[in-house]
């Protein structure tokens, strides 16, 4: 049996260089959300909305997946690493230790739809080496069941017989990362470790899980069993969040999440002396 546990609507809020995006950030409890932390949507057609992008700023303690259905998306970090997240491309980020990057968008007008997702870090992995993967569209694979189609970005689905893996996986929280789209009347059925958490963001249209309609830019926490039913009249588009939980401490300062605040004053110190990103 499926039940929704907890409801965390997404609010309009803005980072970067004045960016538009709606937010969704547990309030003080990130247990709801674990091993997530928070997920950022942007989706406008207006460039003053976000052309003036995500200037360079520090990470420490998490994982980022940033993921674009529409638009261009530029990351340029200090590992020297660049790459361009184009529609239906992604990149995942490791900040570990420290990283300093910038996301800045290749066009002035026009739709630009994308999320970030900030998964957190082990505790034993917080000042791991930082990595950077540019994932093109072809390196997500695409699985239609029925006439649903589901990218996976992270992580392992089964359909049947068949192991359809995301590009990213070996991580200690297993991240399953996918991206739903929901055609036709016939409910989409979904395997998943009865162990893992799960959330569900719905980003457009209507469906409905354990008999009850999810809002859009509403985030909703799960209780299950191993199997999910997800149904709708006509359409939907959804983001699917599973994971291990780490059940640690978690403590978040802006750019950084560590476990303590001596770790977050550090962190601070460290950015300040030049040093975060110092092997």
């Amino acid at each position: 049996m499926t039940t929704i546990r907890h409801c965390i609507p997404a609010r309009p809020a803005s980072d970067g260089a004045g960016v538009k995006i709606k937010r969704v950030v547990p309030t003080g409890d990130y247990s709801v959300m674990d091993p997530f932390l928070m997920l950022d949507e942007i989706r406008s057609e207006d460039g003053s909305d976000y052309a003036a992008g995500f200037p360079a700023h520090p990470h420490r303690g998490f994982e980022s997946i940033t993921y674009m259905r529409q638009g261009q998306l530029e990351h340029q970090d200090h590992m020297g690493n660049r790459g361009v997240i184009s529609s239906g491309g992604a990149q995942w980020m490791t900040a570990g230790r420290g990283v300093i990057h910038s996301e800045m968008p290749l066009q002035q007008d026009g739709a630009f739809h994308g999320f970030q997702l900030w998964l957190n870090l082990p505790a034993a992995e917080k000042m791991r080496a930082a990595e950077y993967h540019n994932l093109e569209p072809g390196d997500i694979p695409t699985v239609l069941v029925g006439k649903h189609l589901i990218r996976v970005l992270g992580g392992n689905l089964t359909v049947g017989t068949e192991i359809i893996s995301g590009p990213i996986r070996n991580r200690a929280t297993a991240p399953q990362v996918w991206d739903i789209e929901m055609k036709g009347d016939a409910p989409l059925v979904l395997p998943l470790d009865a162990a893992m958490a799960c959330l569900l963001y719905l980003y457009e249209g209507k469906v409905e899980v354990a008999g009850e309609p999810l809002r859009e830019a509403q985030l909703v926490s799960l209780e299950h069993r191993g199997e999910i039913t997800l149904r709708t009249a006509n359409s939907a588009r959804l983001l699917l969040l599973a994971g291990k939980p780490l059940a640690e401490p978690v403590v978040q300062y802006g750019p950084f999440v560590m476990n303590s605040r001596q770790q977050i004053e550090t962190a601070i110190q460290d950015y300040q002396a030049g040093t975060l990103v110092a092997e």
